[in-house]
């Protein structure tokens, strides 16, 4: 069974060892994931280099996501590295004048220096991923007295949220902006953003992404408790080219109780509005350690997948766990047998609203015409993948297989859910049946069908013309010519 859920890993010490990015690579992943927040522009590069020989060499098309680091909120340094152990009820400060590098019992500095003026007394301050709360109990110029109502060890620059959300970061900094120029040199296909607040976050990004010459699409991590307001999330993913759940921040900020059923409905407003949505963030943790999975880890992800999400995502069990391969595996099959509950194609994606244009129309009446008919195969002639995505958005267990002579655009598909990229031959021929030999031609070599499969073929009558699929024709292998 060909396994329609995408698998973006991430890169780093652990993949950097000999033979390892070739068995993950080997074992399942579609896209993998270059994190900016760790190692140099060099080491960048190096590794989306190495992913592109391997993918060149063997004949596939594997996405690049960069992933910018955004703000990060984080309490400064203990002096000589010390860690200390706060308990319930002990008094803690959070001082904007102390030295960076003299956190002491009683309190420690932090790098972000309008906390103070950003928080009141009652709010509840959050470290280290959840494991440290703090209850603000006043300010007093530029320090935070706190008392201490969950405890444990904290050391040098862990991270701060604010439970509910509302500190006023921006979403791109200075480092940001420098690593979309790196994004560009890459070719990079997708840039992630942290911490968007709103659309304008994106649109900004955007516009930085085309001046530096990339063509990018912008993932958007949702991690603020307020960019899940209705309208706000809903220009957020209008404006993107997809979003990704990522679970760790935006747990902290709204709990981790409320995550469910935020993931479920991200899933599916992501969906209905045409997006990529990438379910992240502790989905196979134990591997980091482990060669295999907690049961638990299991049922994460094969309940993303019956939810709908486009991608699953690995970060530190392929980056610098111990098992990566393992990892890849598990998700890999995982997401197969899920995919083979009935729940998993059944879709009523656009039933009851009008299409707004002609190659969405042709898009949908394909997939209903594909699910109701024994089709092997769609194919989708496409300059920019767009009609592909659009297929991809009804459930279904019948392969799609985007046929275009971009590379730009073979990568870009390997996010969307059950789109396979097809390199096919540019051709200038107006002639029909020639173009549909190519296609068949092409599906047989790369043993995709067979001598009388069905498969349905969408294309444009301007081959040239992005945006213009309005053709969808139905062809028995063997048999070129057929209806319309």
């Amino acid at each position: 069974m060909t396994r329609r859920t995408k698998i973006l890993a991430t890169l780093g010490p652990a993949t950097d060892k000999p033979g390892v990015l070739d068995s993950i690579l080997k074992a399942g992943v579609n896209v993998v994931r270059i994190n900016f927040s760790h190692g140099s522009e060099e080491e960048h590069l190096s590794r989306v280099k190495a992913v592109r020989e391997w993918a060149h060499a063997n004949n596939t098309y594997i996405g690049v996501l960069m992933d910018l680091q955004g703000p990060k909120i984080r309490i400064a340094s203990f002096k000589d590295g010390l860690k200390i152990q706060l308990n319930d009820g002990d008094q803690f400060a959070l001082d904007a004048d102390q030295d960076n590098l003299l956190g002491n019992q009683a309190s420690v500095g932090i790098a972000y220096k309008t906390l103070p003026q950003e928080v009141k007394p009652g709010n509840v301050l959050i470290l280290d991923d959840g494991k440290i709360m703090l209850e603000v109990v006043n300010i007093v110029g530029n320090k935070i007295n706190t008392l201490v109502i969950q405890g444990g060890v904290l050391s040098d620059k862990k991270g701060i949220n604010l439970r509910g959300g509302g500190l006023s970061a921006n979403a791109l900094t200075e480092k940001d902006k420098k690593d979309i120029f790196t994004a560009a040199k890459a070719k990079a296909d997708y840039v992630a953003l942290s911490f968007p607040v709103n659309g304008d976050d994106v649109r900004e990004v955007k516009a930085l992404l085309l001046e530096a010459g990339c063509e990018a699409g912008v993932i958007s991590k949702i991690e603020r408790a307020e960019s899940l307001k209705e309208e706000v999330i809903l220009d957020i993913i209008q404006e993107s080219a997809g979003i990704m759940v990522a679970r760790g921040d935006l747990g902290v900020e709204i709990g981790d109780a409320q995550l469910p059923a935020q993931q479920k409905r991200l899933i599916k407003m992501a969906r209905s509005n045409d997006r990529i949505v990438i379910t992240a963030t502790q989905m196979l943790e134990s591997m980091i350690e482990h060669p295999i999975p907690t049961r638990a880890e299991v049922f994460d992800v094969a309940n993303a997948v019956l939810d709908g999400t486009d991608v699953v995502m690995l970060s530190a069990e392929t980056a610098t766990g111990k098992y990566p391969r393992n990892a890849v595996k598990t998700m890999a099959e995982v997401c197969i047998e899920a995919e083979k509950n009935p729940i998993a194609k059944v879709s009523d994606h656009r039933l009851n609203k009008q299409f707004d244009n002609i190659d969405e129309t042709i898009a949908m009446s394909t997939m209903y015409a594909a699910n109701h008919m024994g089709v092997r195969v769609v194919a989708s002639l496409t300059q920019t993948g767009k009609t592909a995505m659009w297929m991809s958005r009804i459930s279904s267990g019948i392969p799609i297989y985007a046929m275009s002579d971009s590379v730009q655009t073979l990568r870009r598909v390997t996010l969307y859910r059950g789109v396979y990229p097809c390199g096919i031959d540019k051709t200038t021929t107006q002639d029909w049946v020639e173009v549909n030999s190519n296609v068949l031609d092409t599906l047989t070599k790369n043993n995709v069908v067979e001598s009388g499969d069905l498969v349905i073929l969408t294309k444009g009558i301007h081959k040239e013309e992005s945006g213009g699929t309005n053709m969808m024709q139905i062809i028995r292998v063997g048999n070129t010519v057929n209806k319309k």
